[in-house]
């Protein structure tokens, strides 16, 4: 990836792909690093607007529809990493941008191993390209598991429709006997 500098800030970028989760969102943070994960849109924010904007707890649990002991569980898992200012959590843009990538990654039945994983590999320092194929790799297995489990309860669909069927014969048949006998 190339350094797109302070002229883009706050501008988006589509790089659609052709499979799902193969969007990557990018916030410029410092000089040359970025943080990169699946979103359907690129958008590239200085270093400015990530370290100014907190949110508080009741913040976050208003804007993502979770609760403190959710965002609690993962603070102690260590998946996002408020900070503190005595009892109070300050969320940073960051933890904002990682709790969305958790909250998605639940969402398409990630492990939150499998979620920490990830997440931690945006350290590596090779501009997040070992975070990206392995997020892609995980997600097409995903994909197949997901896939495979519609295919078998399209089969369940099936075969329950095909006994109410049966069932609704055998009724049938049941009411013409009793009214045949009556």
């Amino acid at each position: 990836m190339r350094n797109f500098g302070g002229d883009l800030k706050g501008s988006y970028v589509n790089l659609g792909m052709t499979q799902r989760l193969h969007y990557v969102n990018v916030n410029f943070c410092c000089n040359d690093a970025f943080i990169a994960y699946p979103a359907p849109y690129v958008q590239i924010t200085g270093v400015d607007d990530m370290t100014n904007q907190t949110m508080t707890i009741r913040e976050m649990c208003d804007t993502y529809d979770v609760t403190p002991r959710t965002l609690r569980f993962y603070e102690a898992k260590e998946l996002i990493f408020p900070h503190r200012e005595g009892q109070k959590r300050l969320f940073t843009k960051r933890d904002r941008a990682r709790l969305k990538l958790i909250l998605r990654g639940k969402r398409f039945g990630f492990s939150l191993e499998e979620i920490r994983q990830l997440l931690d590999l945006y350290d590596m320092g090779d501009q997040q390209q070992t975070q990206i194929t392995r997020t892609y790799e995980l997600a097409q297995e995903r994909l197949r598991d997901m896939q495979s489990q519609r295919d078998e309860l399209d089969q369940a669909i099936a075969d329950l429709q095909e006994q109410l069927k049966w069932g609704e014969k055998i009724i049938a048949s049941m009411r013409q006997d009793r009214t045949a006998a009556e």
